[in-house]
């Protein structure tokens, strides 16, 4: 490339003519977690659409956590419900028959308190027998008032405080299930742009650690013209220039537009800008084409440029 370069530079005889070479930025498939690589679905040379699959590695033991997790989340979310929902109608209706039985006997002993302290105004009967039956009477009223407390609570259910921590653990097992379902997508890598697969770096059946690329795509809009002009010409030109490019072996050029022009001098060493040398100076610039011109091009192949008039 660097031989190519200096051919470049050395080749600039017109201000109108410059040669340059088409350039590739690759995008390069990866998966985040390492595996065993199982199926390879594209090969060098082949045109892939976006979302495509390209590659798929082992994801055993990730498919048994997103299993387990989703287990858990369903055990969660039952024990919330149960929890909203309170005690079950059997126990609701026991609990009921318990208050009827209450008020049934508070009813009886609140007649026979009223009895007797007709009595004991009257001074017939003694005042141990007062006594008792008020205090029957107070009894039956506390057992009805602590089953009415018991049956209020049965009916609202778990405290609040037991259902928003159980709350919680139903978002933490909202979290690894998400977690453990990511795992398990990540294992199936698909185009994130449409190109040419331009090289596997694996074969199925070999070890991928997270993050190495398996497959390098070339997406058309990634390829881009790339020449060097002179100090004096690169102040001529400007962003959206047009330019003629013309391949070898294509009857007709290919139109290109300017995207990008360096500021500063490319490849070269470090001089004295005086009025002598400054003519040594060489500029990048770049440009790009639409993308039914670009599907065809390749990366490194020479070229001639020229502007557009």
């Amino acid at each position: 490339m660097l031989g190519m370069l200096g051919s470049i530079s050395c080749s600039r005889q017109e201000t109108n003519h410059w040669q340059g070479y088409f350039e590739g930025e690759f995008v390069y498939i990866a998966a985040p977690l390492s595996g065993q690589l199982n199926v390879l679905n594209v090969a060098r040379g082949d045109h892939v659409e976006t979302g495509t699959l390209l590659f798929s590695l082992e994801h055993a033991a990730e498919t048994a956590a997103q299993s387990e997790a989703e287990n858990r989340l369903a055990a969660v979310r039952a024990r919330l419900a149960d929890m909203r929902l309170g005690s079950r109608p059997s126990e609701l209706a026991t609990l009921q028959a318990r208050i009827d039985q209450a008020s049934t006997a508070a009813k009886l002993s609140g007649l026979e308190l009223a009895r007797q302290e007709k009595l004991h105004a009257a001074q017939v009967n003694s005042a141990e027998n007062y006594d008792r039956a008020r205090l029957t009477h107070e009894r039956n009223l506390g057992l009805l008032d602590e089953l009415n407390a018991q049956m209020q609570t049965a009916q609202l259910g778990a405290r609040v405080d037991a259902i928003a921590a159980v709350d919680a653990e139903v978002q933490a097992a909202e979290a690894a299930k998400a977690r453990t379902a990511w795992n398990v997508s990540q294992k199936s890598q698909h185009a994130t742009h449409g190109g040419f697969v331009y090289d596997t770096l694996y074969r199925p059946g070999e070890y991928v650690i997270a993050g190495k690329p398996v497959v390098a795509l070339l997406p058309p809009e990634n390829i881009k013209l790339r020449f060097f002009v002179s100090e004096k010409v690169v102040g001529t030109l400007k962003i959206g220039h047009p330019l003629l490019v013309q391949v070898d072996g294509r009857e007709n050029p290919i139109k290109a537009h300017i995207n990008y022009i360096s500021p500063k001098p490319e490849y070269t060493p470090p001089i004295l800008y005086n009025r002598e040398n400054r003519e040594k100076l060489t500029f990048m610039v770049e440009a790009a084409f639409a993308l039914a011109d670009a599907r065809d091009l390749h990366p490194g192949q020479p070229v001639s440029v020229t502007p557009a008039e």
